[in-house]
């Protein structure tokens, strides 16, 4: 009989040692390490029940290599699509993560009731009766949803070779254990041996796996930290439990950029796909409201037209308040104090207050200028045309600062609507004929001499 070897993990962060101690080294929390049983036993190959790759065994010289492009599975979810850089690569592991009640058992469940394929649902947390109850609501007319209630993957694996899924979705890796760790569900240990077992079989079959994890109270994957480079995705999905908005993000991705999000909102049937974000970023109203500016800034590659609202009041304490919600407080007493140096306004004794609209938060220095304007709207309670955006960055100086992709957000506002946009003269803009009128300002004075 084989030796029984343990071995001691820190449980918060993954770290290995020979022996215990109250302190974790790497992470420097107290009383986080625990032993664990490390001994597996004999196991046979996972043999896939029809070999899909064959993967090269030989070594290919660099000009000999195919780059043609790899074929995905569409969604048939165009926000999904568009994180994930195109579709589900067959063969990828992708970790979503996310906060409790986000919705990513909804998101991941409402995707394999669209999709055409074949796909296993797996839940180690609601039972069938919970996820039919779910489905319904979602979309009842689906019959290429298989759902399974297991923990144990050799219980899982043997399903999967009966039905030969094409998909397969695991809520959540913390649930599952294997035989061959001896140790509780969501251990250090237990976590590697579940995703490496994962990965062999996605990799040997082209099947995806999509795999949902939970959160520490930090917002970090709750488990090692390998677990996130062992996967070829890592999906966050973030938003505020009191707003319907959520935004779908790609922190890692070997098959596309992390540059793009998707958005959705959140309803009674599901999650709906979100195409134009301006949408529900920008407040529906008849009159027009001192206090309010439009600005155009960009999330990933994606342009969004977000509404700036600002209060300017007069301080009823001794020490004005400054309250900036979606915003950087830091960066707001930077524009207030340019306004009070530079423009010669004096703000030093009131009260103000910022507001990103939709309960996003936003940290482009794009919209300076559209906070600089709203402020000075609020201060001299003069209502902005509804028909203006700004995108411009705003120096210590006085100076309206240039930002990337100047283009990209002129077009966007030009096709929502908007009649004037207010950019920096030092922006290279090469279009031509638009319809929106481009206006180009040196110094924050050029904007007051405009809006005031």
């Amino acid at each position: 009989m084989a030796k029984i070897k343990t071995t001691f993990f820190c449980q918060n962060c993954g770290s290995q040692y020979a022996k215990w101690q109250g302190q974790c080294n790497a992470c420097k929390e107290w009383n986080t390490i625990v032993e664990e049983l490390i001994q597996k036993p004999e196991k046979s190959d996972w043999k896939s029940p029809t070999s899909k790759v064959k993967k090269a065994s030989i070594p290919l010289r660099i000009d000999e290599i195919d780059t043609s492009k790899e074929p995905r599975l569409d969604t048939f979810d165009a926000e999904f699509n568009r994180v994930l850089g195109g579709g589900i690569v067959p063969g990828s592991l992708t970790l979503l993560g996310g906060e409790p009640g986000i919705g990513k058992s909804t998101l991941l469940l409402q995707i394999s009731l669209k999709l055409p394929y074949k796909t296993l649902y797996v839940s180690g947390e609601e039972s069938q009766k919970q996820i039919k109850m779910r489905a319904e609501r979602i979309n009842p007319e689906n019959n290429n949803c298989y759902i399974l209630t297991e923990t144990k993957t050799q219980n899982i694996f043997k399903q999967i070779e009966a039905l030969e899924p094409d998909i397969v979705i695991i809520d959540s890796i913390q649930t599952l254990h294997s035989d061959y760790i001896e140790s509780s569900s969501g251990s250090i240990s237990q976590i590697k041996e579940c995703t490496t077992e994962l990965i062999k079989f996605a990799k040997e079959t082209a099947t995806p796996v999509l795999l949902i994890g939970h959160i520490t109270k930090d917002g970090n994957i709750a488990g090692p930290k390998i677990l996130e480079h062992m996967v070829d995705t890592v999906l966050q999905f973030e938003g505020d439990r009191n707003h319907v908005f959520r935004i779908l993000r790609a922190h890692k991705n070997r098959f596309g950029s992390t540059n793009e999000l998707g958005i959705y909102e959140m309803q009674g049937s599901g999650l709906r796909e979100v195409s134009n974000p301006s949408e529900i970023l920008i407040s529906k109203k008849d009159e027009e409201l001192s206090g309010n500016a439009i600005a155009a800034t960009l999330e990933g590659m994606r342009p969004l037209m977000i509404e700036v609202q600002a209060l300017v009041s007069t301080a009823v304490y001794g020490t004005p308040q400054r309250s900036a919600t979606g915003f950087n407080a830091k960066r707001l007493n930077m524009l207030l104090a340019v306004l009070e140096k530079r423009a010669g306004f004096r703000l030093g004794a009131k009260d103000v207050f910022l507001n990103i609209t939709g309960g996003i938060s936003v940290d482009d220095p794009a919209i300076d200028l559209a906070v600089v304007a709203s402020i000075l709207s609020s201060n001299e309670d003069v209502a902005l045309p509804k028909d203006f955006c700004y995108a411009a960055e705003v120096g210590l100086s006085g100076e309206i600062r240039p930002v990337q992709r100047v283009e990209q957000r002129i077009l966007e506002a030009e096709k929502l609507g908007f009649s004037t946009i207010f950019v920096s003269k030092y922006n290279k803009i090469s279009l031509k004929n638009t319809v929106i009128k481009i206006q180009l300002i040196s110094k924050i004075e050029d904007l007051i001499g405009l809006i005031v």
